[in-house]
C-alpha cells in the first residue's frame, strides 16, 4: 500500500522506524530482534538504508597498492522483501544516486516493483570518506531530483530505452528528504526549500525530515514548505541521544544543532546509563507535542537500538 494512503486513512500520528541493514556476513535475524520489541506498536512502515560502497588500497606483493570495493552493509532489498513478509508491514528501501549508473537504478527498481515494494525514498546519498565532495557514477545522477524524475517516468511507463514500446508502468509513491536546518551544502534554507520544491513538482509525495532536537524549528520547516506551495505530508524524523559522545558526534556528522537545555543535561550525565535516561525522556516531550500538533507520523531512526526507541513509543503511543 502506497505510504500517502496509509498516512491519508489514519485518524492518528503514526509510528514508523528506520534500520540499518546488518554488517556484510551477519544474519539478518539482527534485524529481527531490532523490530521485534517495536511491533506491538504497529509501525506503519520500516525504512532500510542503504550504504554504497567504500574503497580501501590494499598493499599487494610487489610493492603495489589496489583499491578494493568495500560494501558494509549489503542486503537492502532482501531485507526489504524479508520485512514486508515476515511482519505484513511495507518497507521502504533507500534508493540513492550515490555509486549507481541510470541503468543499475532502472534494474534496482525493476526488481524492487517485482517484489511488491510500492515505496522508496530518493535520496542524492553522501559522498564517500575519500572524496572531498560528492562525485557522481559516470553514467549516474547528480542530484536526488534527476532520482525522483527517473523514478516517476518509470510510474509512467517511460524507460531508458527510448525504443521500448508499451512499458509496464511501476507503481511508486516517492519520498525525499527534508532539512529543518537546511542542509549542509545549502547557501540558506530559502534555497534549500526551493530545491524541495523541485522534487516535489518532479512527483514526490512526501517528506521525512533530518533529525531534530528542537521542535521549533520543524514548525518553522514545515511552515516555510507550506509557504512555498509544498503541501505534501511533511514527517519529522527522530533520533534518541543515548550517549555522552553523541554530545558532539551528531551535530559533526549530521550538522544539527543540540538545544543548551539537552546538551547541559547530557554534559551533567556521570555515565552513558543516564544519559541515555535524559535522552529518551527529551525525545519522550518532543514526541507528545508533535502528537499535539497533528503531525501525521512520527519516525525514529533507531539505528539498531531497539530499546530506547521502545521506551520512547511506551510512553507516547
Amino acid at each position: 500500500m502506497k505510504l500517502v494512503d496509509i498516512l491519508k486513512e489514519s485518524k492518528k500520528t503514526l509510528f514508523s522506524i528506520e534500520i540499518l541493514p546488518p554488517l556484510k556476513g551477519k544474519s539478518i535475524q539482527s534485524i529481527y530482534e531490532s523490530i521485534d520489541p517495536l511491533m506491538e506498536f504497529k509501525p506503519a512502515f520500516v525504512d532500510v538504508t542503504y550504504h554504497r560502497e567504500e574503497y580501501v588500497y590494499k598493499k599487494r606483493p610487489g610493492g603495489y597498492l589496489e583499491k578494493v570495493s568495500i560494501r558494509k552493509r549489503p542486503g537492502t532489498v532482501g531485507i526489504c522483501a524479508a520485512i514486508m513478509n515476515k511482519y505484513n508491514v511495507e518497507a521502504v528501501p533507500h534508493i540513492i544516486c550515490g555509486g549507481f549508473t541510470k541503468e543499475e537504478t532502472e534494474n534496482a527498481l525493476i526488481d524492487l516493483n517485482f517484489l511488491g515494494i510500492q515505496n522508496v525514498l530518493a535520496l542524492r546519498g553522501d559522498s564517500i570518506k575519500t572524496e572531498p565532495s560528492f562525485i557522481p557514477e559516470p553514467g549516474g545522477h547528480s542530484y536526488a531530483l534527476d532520482l525522483v524524475k527517473q523514478i516517476s517516468n518509470m510510474n509512467k511507463g517511460i524507460y531508458l530505452d527510448e525504443e521500448m514500446k508499451d512499458a509496464t508502468p511501476t507503481n511508486y509513491c516517492i519520498g525525499v528528504a527534508g532539512y529543518p536546518e537546511k542542509h549542509f551544502e545549502c547557501p540558506n534554507m530559502e534555497l534549500d526549500v526551493l530545491f524541495l520544491k523541485q522534487k516535489i513538482d518532479a512527483g514526490a509525495e512526501y517528506i521525512v525530515t533530518q533529525m531534530f532536537f528542537d521542535n521549533k524549528k520543524f514548525y518553522d520547516f514545515v511552515k516555510i514548505c507550506r509557504d512555498h506551495d509544498i503541501h505534501v505530508p511533511i514527517i519529522p524524523g527522530l533520533k534518541i541521544l543515548t550517549s555522552k559522545k553523541q554530545l558532539t558526534l551528531l551535530p559533526k556528522v549530521f550538522h544539527i544543532d543540540i538545544p543548551i537545555e539537552l546538551s547541559k543535561e547530557v554534559m551533567n550525565c556521570k555515565n552513558d546509563e543516564e544519559a541515555k535516561k535524559v535522552g529518551i525522556e527529551w525525545c519522550i516531550a518532543q514526541s507528545k507535542d508533535l502528537i499535539k500538533n497533528q503531525v501525521p507520523c512520527l519516525h525514529y531512526y533507531t539505528m539498531g537500538n531497539s530499546e530506547a526507541t521502545r521506551a520512547v513509543a511506551k510512553a507516547v503511543f
